[in-house]
């Protein structure tokens, strides 16, 4: 058997290495367009930001190791043109000598990656602006960025790779701004995780400016302008264009291949595209999302790898191993804090129309009396029918991968939140508590599941009836410090002498900084006759960091009395 292989990065070759594993008598060709193979594409930004300091630790296999090792024929620098579906041919152009010829396949494997965007705008041919997809961007940047470390740097896009390399930018020495179209960075998380980066971003002393969007660039005085929608102009030294990337399909489409919804190639459940002989894996590929049901891309490295593994399974064996699709876990560093994401998003969960509850924790790393425990603000989305868990995202400091991929994992097997409340980790104060943060979160979802606390949210304070109560059960000192408008101060340990001073036909809203003592006072006051009585998902805490970057209100020195 022969088989092609276009695209020698993640998907290509993990594809490549499994099928000689499986037949070490094939024929295999692997064709990369550019210079490198199998290499570590997460990890540009951190050597442009010198933090991984030696250039050969990015690459997982060169052409010639990989060659040696697996005995595949390697065509780096070589691009593929077109592919002839009826003779399984597919042609290529060698980049060097500029050689054109054929390649004949028994079978093929698409692995084009993705495209960043690159927009049309007026002066973004200038030299200085930048898009990062690649070794070759990558040397052309941290080039040109050595030149200018005491300049000025702007970020287009705050998504993932932008909200990294603003970081790196600003370690080398540059003055930072970062300029995303949307309301918020990190558009996979939801609003009130999204204000918490932001925060910590506008602390390091980045310049981010959000429902801003460029409208082109100029250069004056050999000063590169940004021209922004708002009408103001950033001085830049360096841009990097972080708005995003699509799927590479112009091969799949000129070979007549079917795309789907999401413009991605078509694939099946095995990986194989709309012609039999043809298989594609990576960023190019869409699939139907494990929870929302709708077609998507993903641009994950993990998942690519894994694709890779099973699709060549299917090429050798027929297609007998079943591609179940991505559920997006992904985990950034943000300066010095760290963010992770598995799952669907609330706010994308109401565009798919799927009903779900959000619950908001804050849970220490590991236990309080052991010194270094840092917070971690926890969100999980789970289904009011079954507590079926559907999403999570998490903003902390250490110990939120491993949370992450404990949420994942139930994600991941469709299994509900009473899974977490008896998922059993491993303890010791420097680690954990004996119950978890993942435990929390599900003891907390459990409640609300079986109504035995009813949530209410940082962005319904607003719209709470005139007549209802608002109660904050902090102590008097943490309600001098700050509060919610209009809120009174019962704490919590005064409660229960205090009751006949609270009206039993209003609706009750109570509050504490993270939600424990409101949940408290919450079963205290239904025990007592009280029926209507509600308690703020994350607490004071979750409102503060919200209302701070949110567009409710234009002056935050109003929100805190």
């Amino acid at each position: 058997m022969k088989y092609v292989i276009i695209g020698a990065v993640a998907g290509g070759a993990s594809t490549a290495a499994r099928l000689r594993r499986m037949d070490e008598k094939a024929e295999i060709i692997i064709f990369e367009k550019g210079e490198y193979i199998s290499y570590a594409n997460c990890g540009l930004p951190y050597y442009i930001g010198n933090v991984i300091k030696n250039r050969d630790a990015l690459f997982v296999q060169t052409a010639a190791s990989f060659n040696q090792r697996f005995n595949i024929d390697v065509r780096v620098k070589t691009e593929v043109v077109a592919i002839d579906t009826e003779r399984k041919t597919i042609t290529a152009i060698n980049q060097v000598t500029n050689n054109q010829y054929t390649e004949s396949y028994d079978k093929l494997v698409l692995s084009p990656g993705a495209d960043p965007v690159r927009p049309p705008l007026p002066g973004i041919g200038l030299e200085g602006i930048f898009t990062l997809r690649n070794v070759t961007d990558t040397d052309y940047i941290k080039s040109y960025v050595d030149a200018h470390k005491s300049g000025k740097a702007v970020v287009v896009g705050g998504g993932f790779i932008g909200l990294e390399m603003a970081e790196n930018l600003v370690h080398l020495g540059l003055e930072v701004s970062i300029i995303e179209m949307g309301n918020q960075v990190l558009a996979p998380v939801d609003f009130p995780i999204a204000a918490i980066v932001q925060q910590h971003i506008r602390v390091k002393g980045v310049d981010l400016r959000l429902n801003t969007s460029v409208s082109g660039f100029e250069k004056k005085h050999n000063q590169l302008r940004v021209l922004l929608s708002t009408g103001d102009e950033i001085e830049a030294d360096v841009v990097i264009l972080s708005i995003g990337v699509r799927p590479d399909t112009r091969l799949a489409i000129n070979a007549g291949l079917q795309l789907g919804n999401a413009k991605g190639i078509f694939v099946n459940e095995y990986l194989q595209t709309s012609n039999p002989d043809i298989y594609a894996v990576g960023d190019a590929i869409e699939f139907a999302n494990p929870i929302t049901k709708q077609s998507m891309n993903t641009y994950l490295a993990g998942p690519a790898n894994k694709q890779g593994r099973i699709c060549a399974n299917n090429i050798v064996l027929g297609n007998k191993e079943k591609y179940n699709g991505a559920i997006n876990t992904a985990i950034v560093k943000v300066f010095d804090i760290t963010v992770a994401t598995a799952g669907t998003a609330s706010k994308h969960l109401d565009s798919a129309k799927i009903p779900h509850i959000v619950s908001t924790t804050h849970s220490g790393s590991h236990a309080g009396y052991f010194p270094g425990s840092h917070q971690m603000h926890i969100q999980i989305a789970f289904s009011p029918n079954n507590g079926r868990l559907l999403s999570a995202q998490i903003a902390g400091h250490e110990g939120v991968d491993k949370r992450m991929e404990m949420f994942s994992s139930a994600i991941k097997r469709n299994s509900t939140i009473f899974e977490l409340m008896e998922m059993e980790h491993a303890y010791a104060p420097p680690f954990s508590s004996a119950k978890d943060p993942v435990n929390i979160a599900g003891f907390v979802a459990e409640n609300i599941l079986n109504d035995r606390m009813t949530p209410f949210y940082w962005n319904q304070i607003e719209n709470i009836e005139i007549d209802s109560i608002l109660i904050d059960v902090r102590t008097k000192k943490e309600h001098r410090d700050g509060t919610i408008p209009n809120a009174i101060n019962i704490p919590l340990d005064e409660l229960r002498s205090n009751l006949n001073l609270i009206p039993k036909d209003k609706t009750i809203y109570v509050f504490c900084e993270v939600g424990q003592r409101g949940y408290l006072s919450q079963r205290i006051l239904n025990q007592n006759g009280f029926e209507n009585v509600n308690n703020l998902s994350g607490g004071y805490l979750t409102w503060k960091n919200c209302m701070v970057e949110s567009k409710i209100k234009s002056e935050s020195s109003v929100l805190f009395v």
